[in-house]
């Protein structure tokens, strides 16, 4: 019962152990469904299911019959042309990550809109080319195909060469971007879109950091036209600059100039942009304004040839036929493709995710992973390179208006008469200004810096997570990274659970509550009563440290107390048995001067022997542990005889760890400890159930529903009349809380003590 006096409340119930709790309140019976029932739910067929389905893997069959044409119609249009301006200029600036040529960046930047349009869940992203993507597709790349670019000679066969490798190059991209897609459409439909959990907001963002870094570094080579060879080993990075340094003198002065103009313009106005977006009708598009003026003073000036710049150059119009992705290639970079395909679906997700929640309407992460999947193939087949969602081109969608992908399928179309009618406009356009535009595109990505701090005031784990990932792709490279990340990542949380916090609680307040002894000055811990709290689960790793802090908490080794009094019995059972030992009500009285029997002697005996339970049913009478022994017999005097275990934040205990939790009770219980656990749920008891972990030592009465039910418990086994305080414990309190004869708990002024106190 329950009963509410102002801001506080009286609880009257019965102090219940688990077992009387479960005699008391019987639990339903529940059906729990086995694998064979998952199954036969998953295959049966109904219209119903076969509707969900449908709508489930063609989510535009959902939305596309509510759409609002006078409402959306003219938004999404407008927001459409504007993110497909910027989609242009982004494929041609990050196809050069890729090592391609730049027109194949319009083929990744088109064919994504048409399929996530009919697959995809979230209506505000915009798929298409994304550079940590495209900096890991042309990691691979260049690792397939090695660069011959060093090579001076420019002949006829050079030249025929460098045709050749530009076709390998595509097809490693094009091959790379189709298995990755084949990975994400598994994932899918295999329904195990979890996989990107494992991928925290820490390691998402320094892994991105570092990405961005490695863009900066290959597009030095754009900017200062430097002949740079490619690295993608470890400290690959670190090659590149020093090429580039040791090659500064070659820099091209025009190129330098340009991309340096370009930069200043757009930070300064994506910064205007940033900064008064709520008074802009849309942001202003820097990227075309800049790329239409770098293009026409290009031609007019004829900077290609003037001053020798290098130049996107031939944008042949339409589209290329179908290719066949090489198996070979498969079979070399499948590990990298697990990798850019996971990215690309956690940078993805991630940003739906924002908008979602935004706009209130659910995606569906499977789904998504099947969407972006035919994406990649899709836009593989087309000799395009793997894409995922650009920030900047996403914010561009929803800032101008965009209410649905009908705003994807414009910018698509934007796109398509780039490819097919005015690509050759572009061709005087010099690779510097796309390098520019890439690496504008980068700022948010680098401000990520800023949030060290932020997490260090917050989660030092999580910051070091963050400084670890930055450090393992700067140093290893975006593959090798993020899976040297990943298992950082894990290892942190294994640390975590593996060294827990434990601590030892004591009452506070008089009530019911439970806390931290070195939190608080006004407690109360029952004298001989110990509460050890573990707030991780226990399972084969901790399992020693668990033991370790539980006996720093005590203060004792109860496997040492147990062999201490079991060599002493030995002891005490020879001087009984030669009559040399009498008891009186005052203690032991012993005739004898010592025993010729050594310590080492006993310390030769089977140490089995001295692990087993104390028994003295053969003596004549009981002996007092904590009472002096005859002979100077020393045993190390305990006062503990209660101690209570909190496991209610432990969610799991393994096979391992029972037989190591298992020992140590015992260990106390042979001692004379009375053991209790509390808090655990009836999953857990059950477990211990199954591994048959209980026996006529450690029996399923040990277990209590609460902290308090256990001191309860233990204060009336006891029937103490009086409790002891230390010293910042003597202080006077007005209200007290007793023990009824029915276990029920009131409130009343402290008087004479004629019940148990607590």
């Amino acid at each position: 019962m329950i009963e509410p006096i102002g801001n506080q409340y009286v609880v009257a119930r019965p102090v219940y152990s688990l077992n009387t709790f479960g005699e008391e309140h019987k639990k339903k019976h529940r059906h729990h469904k086995t694998f064979l029932d998952h199954l036969k739910l998953c295959c049966r067929c109904s219209p119903q299911k076969v509707k969900r389905i449908a709508l489930s893997l063609f989510p535009i069959a959902s939305w596309l019959p509510a759409y609002r044409i006078k409402e959306w119609l003219l938004s999404d249009i407008v927001s459409g042309i504007s993110t497909g301006l910027v989609a242009v200029l982004q494929g041609l600036a990050f196809a050069l990550l890729v090592n391609i040529p730049p027109r194949y960046g319009l083929y990744a930047a088109f064919f994504p809109v048409i399929t996530y349009f009919f697959l995809g869940t979230s209506r505000h992203i915009s798929v298409g080319p994304f550079p940590v993507l495209s900096m890991m597709v042309g990691a691979v790349v260049t690792r397939m195909v090695p660069d011959a670019s060093t090579n001076m000679e420019l002949t006829n066969s050079s030249m025929s060469n460098e045709s050749l490798l530009e076709e390998k190059k595509i097809m490693v991209a094009a091959s790379v971007t189709v298995l990755s897609g084949i990975i994400q459409l598994a994932l899918g439909v295999l329904q195990i879109g979890f996989v990107v959990i494992y991928l925290s907001e820490s390691l998402i963002s320094g892994f991105t950091t570092a990405a961005a870094i490695h863009v900066l570094v290959s597009q030095l080579k754009f900017m200062l036209q430097l002949t740079v060879p490619a690295h993608t080993d470890p400290f690959s990075i670190f090659k590149v600059l020093e090429s580039v340094f040791t090659q500064i003198q070659k820099t091209n002065i025009a190129d330098l100039v340009t991309s340096v103009i370009i930069l200043l313009v757009v930070f300064l106005v994506k910064e205007i942009n940033q900064r008064y977006k709520s008074k802009l009708p849309v942001p202003i598009p820097i990227e075309l304004i800049m790329t239409v003026i770098a293009t026409g003073v290009s031609y007019g000036f004829d900077f290609e040839h003037r001053f020798n710049v290098s130049v996107v150059g031939e944008m042949k119009s339409g589209f290329h036929p179908p290719i066949t992705p090489d198996a070979q290639v498969f079979q070399d970079t499948i590990g990298d493709c697990f990798g850019i395909a996971i990215v690309a679906f956690a940078v993805a997700f991630s940003v739906a995710s924002v908008y979602s929640l935004k706009y209130d309407y659910p995606i569906d992460g499977n789904q998504e992973l099947i969407a972006l999947g035919m994406n990649n193939i899709f836009a593989g087949s087309f000799q395009g390179f793997a894409g995922s969602t650009a920030l900047s081109r996403s914010g561009v969608q929803e800032s101008t208006g965009g209410k649905t992908q009908v705003a994807g399928i414009v910018s698509g179309v934007i796109v398509l008469i780039v490819i097919v009618a005015i690509g050759f406009l572009l061709q005087p356009l010099q690779k510097s200004v796309l390098a520019a535009l890439a690496l504008g595109n980068l700022k948010g990505m680098l401000m990520q810096f800023a949030e060290i701090g932020r997490l260090w005031r917050k989660d030092k784990y999580d910051c070091l997570i963050w400084i670890m990932t930055f450090i393992f792709a700067i140093v290893l490279g975006l593959g090798l990274g993020l899976a040297a990340s990943v298992a950082f990542q894990l290892l942190t949380i294994v640390f975590r659970t593996q060294f827990p916090k434990c601590s030892t609680l004591a009452n506070i307040g008089r009530s019911n509550i439970y806390k931290n002894k070195k939190d608080y000055s006004d407690m109360y811990e029952p004298e001989g009563v110990k509460i050890f709290r573990c707030p991780s689960p226990i399972y084969f790793a901790n399992i020693g440290f668990f033991k370790q802090k539980l006996t720093d908490a005590v203060g004792f080794s109860p496997l040492r107390i147990l062999r201490k009094r079991n060599k002493a019995l030995k002891k005490i059972r020879k001087l009984q048995k030669r009559g040399l030992l009498q008891v009186t009500p005052k203690g032991f009285i012993c005739t004898a001067e010592g025993l010729k029997d050594s310590d080492e002697e006993l310390d030769n005996n089977q140490i089995e022997e001295l692990d087993q339970p104390i028994n003295t049913t053969d003596l004549p009478f009981e002996i007092d542990w904590n009472a002096d022994l005859p002979l100077n017999i020393v045993v190390p005097k305990i006062s503990l005889h209660s101690l209570i275990l909190d496991f209610s934040a432990v969610s799991f205990l393994d096979v391992s760890s029972m037989r190591g939790l298992k020992t140590i009770l015992q260990e106390f219980i042979r001692i004379k400890v009375d053991v209790y656990i509390v808090g655990t749920d009836d999953d857990f008891i059950e477990k211990l159930t199954r591994c048959e972990f209980f026996d006529d030592e450690v029996t399923d009465s040990i277990f209590f529903l609460t902290i308090h039910d256990a001191v309860l418990h233990i204060l009336m086994k006891k029937d103490y009349n009086t409790s002891k305080f230390n010293s910042s414990q003597k202080k006077e309190t007005k209200f007290d809380f007793t023990i009824n004869t029915n276990g029920g708990l009131r409130n009343r002024e402290c008087q004479v003590p004629m019940e148990t106190k607590f």
